[in-house]
């Protein structure tokens, strides 16, 4: 177990600060947050100084945070990490970040800290292998940069690659309008292309392709 700071191996496991919430952060994604607990306030604070990231995790079972002082919520097992791009408080006692997803961790254990805070023992997930998008998922490309031109730049990645099947298997599993637990299926799955197939199938069923 390393604690937070240390130099550590590539794939040795590592204490994170988790922000457990009712969301699934992709590599790449951008997530707003509103933070106005103090215990996420502070975290927020350390996260910029030591400009480190922090977790996100999907709650599996509980409520938002304000109601898990004291008692670890039910978390999925594979999180992404979160970078601060910027922050704002607009009034006295609320933060509004923009985040960015970084790579994604699986979460070996976790627990409520003294002061509230959610602590995870994480192992890093290797980044997917870079693979060209395959002429069968063009239409998936397609889809998705006219949903990108719908929502506006503000509200999608600024670094853009329509041929890259990571890229789109998670932007397009991140704006679809899926289950929760769908979604977290999508970030929890190591190939491109079998991504690319569960999205595809869901979209011909919908009849969006």
């Amino acid at each position: 177990m390393w604690p937070f700071g240390t130099v550590r191996a590539a794939h040795e496991p590592y204490m994170l600060e988790l922000f457990p919430l009712k969301t699934v952060l992709f590599p790449g994604g951008r997530l707003p947050l509103k933070v106005f607990e103090q215990r996420y306030i502070e975290m927020t604070k350390d996260s910029l100084a030591n400009h480190r990231p922090f977790g996100v995790s999907l709650i599996i079972r509980g409520d938002e945070v304000a109601a898990t002082r004291g008692k670890a919520p039910e978390i999925a097992t594979v999180g992404t990490l979160a970078r601060i791009t910027d922050w704002d408080m607009p009034e006295l006692g609320i933060l509004h970040l923009a985040t960015h997803g970084e790579g994604r961790f699986q979460v070996r254990s976790h627990s409520v800290q003294p002061s509230g805070r959610v602590v995870g023992e994480v192992t890093p997930i290797p980044v997917e292998p870079s693979k060209p998008l395959a002429d069968e998922y063009a239409p998936l490309a397609k889809l998705l940069e006219l949903i990108a031109t719908r929502v506006g730049p503000q509200n999608f990645p600024t670094e853009r690659d329509y041929d890259d099947a990571s890229w789109v298997g998670y932007r397009l599993a991140e704006v679809l309008p899926l289950p929760l637990s769908i979604k977290q299926s999508m970030l929890e799955i190591n190939d491109s292309d079998v991504r690319l197939q569960v999205l595809r199938k869901f979209l011909l069923q919908q009849g969006l392709l």
